[in-house]
């Protein structure tokens, strides 16, 4: 028998292709540096000065003694021996004049103290500009400025001249308005019983004038309520329609003597019946009082 041979039958693999995978180019970003924030350093408030110094104007100064003194020939005020607290330190500093110093603080000073007087003559003193530490001492440091003496001012004293005149306008142009009857009431309270003989030129003439001398006080009393009613007591008074007795301390009718009202220690007989006449009581006699000087 032959022998079979066995074939070797070669099975040729498939080639398998190799994918080339390409690898992705890495792209190289720049470096973005951030910025470092500097914090910034905080702003210096400067402290605002309180030195009564600041905005000082160098000029003549006058400067005026205060009440009844300033009609003496001369007078002197202290010029040593007083202080001055300092806001700025905190404390009280002594103050002194003295002509050889630049500084009226005691503690600024430098080598000899020769003490200098302050006096006033026939109530003023004018300092000049040269002396700016005598200056100083009266119009900033002083405690006696405003007191017992005062530095002038033009710009005050027109502004105060100003208000002066501007009341004066408005007192007269009430007094022009006002009627007969109440030109009186105000006018009693400054001639008295006078005005009852006085015509109605002469009362206008007065009023006016008064308006002028006194604006304020005139002013007050052509809004004071009481005055009118004041000046009604008055005339029933006058009159004889009401009695006020001796000693001032009762109202009673003048035909029979019958007693209307007390007035209260220590009070204006007339203020009082001005005020009692705003009750019910005082109403009705007011009426009544009204009709008979209207009769």
């Amino acid at each position: 028998m032959a022998k079979k041979t066995k074939t070797k039958v070669e099975v040729e693999e498939p080639q398998v292709q190799e994918k080339v995978v390409e690898t992705p180019q890495v792209v190289k970003q720049p470096k973005v540096e951030t910025p470092v924030m500097e914090t910034p350093e905080p702003k210096r408030v400067k402290s605002k000065s309180t030195s009564p110094e600041d905005g000082w104007e160098i000029k003549n100064r006058t400067y005026f003694i205060k009440g009844k003194a300033k009609r003496s020939l001369s007078r002197s005020i202290k010029s040593s021996g007083i202080y001055y607290f300092d806001e700025e330190k905190g404390y009280e500093r002594e103050l002194k004049y003295c002509e050889n110093q630049q500084t009226c603080f005691v503690d600024e000073m430098q080598g000899d103290q020769r003490l200098s007087h302050i006096i006033f003559r026939r109530g003023t003193l004018h300092v000049t500009r040269e002396k700016q530490t005598l200056q100083k001492l009266l119009s900033l440091y002083h405690p006696g400025r405003k007191q017992t003496y005062t530095e002038y001012n033009p710009q005050i004293e027109a502004q105060s001249e100003v208000e002066v005149i501007e009341l004066e306008i408005k007192a007269l142009t009430a007094a022009q308005s006002l009627d007969i009857d109440m030109a009186e009431a105000v006018l009693r309270v400054e001639k008295g019983s006078e005005v009852s003989t006085m015509s109605s030129k002469e009362l206008r003439r007065d009023l006016l004038v008064y308006a002028k001398r006194n604006p304020k006080l005139f002013l007050e009393l052509v809004t004071d309520e009481n005055v009118q009613l004041r000046n009604f007591g008055i005339k029933a008074t006058e009159l004889g329609i009401l009695k006020l007795s001796s000693d001032q301390r009762t109202f009673s009718w003048g035909s029979n003597d019958r007693k209307l009202m007390n007035v209260p220690f220590d009070e204006h007989p007339y203020s009082a019946l001005a005020a009692w006449f705003k009750t019910d009581e005082g109403m009705e006699i007011y009426s009544n009082i009204e009709k008979r000087l209207n009769s």
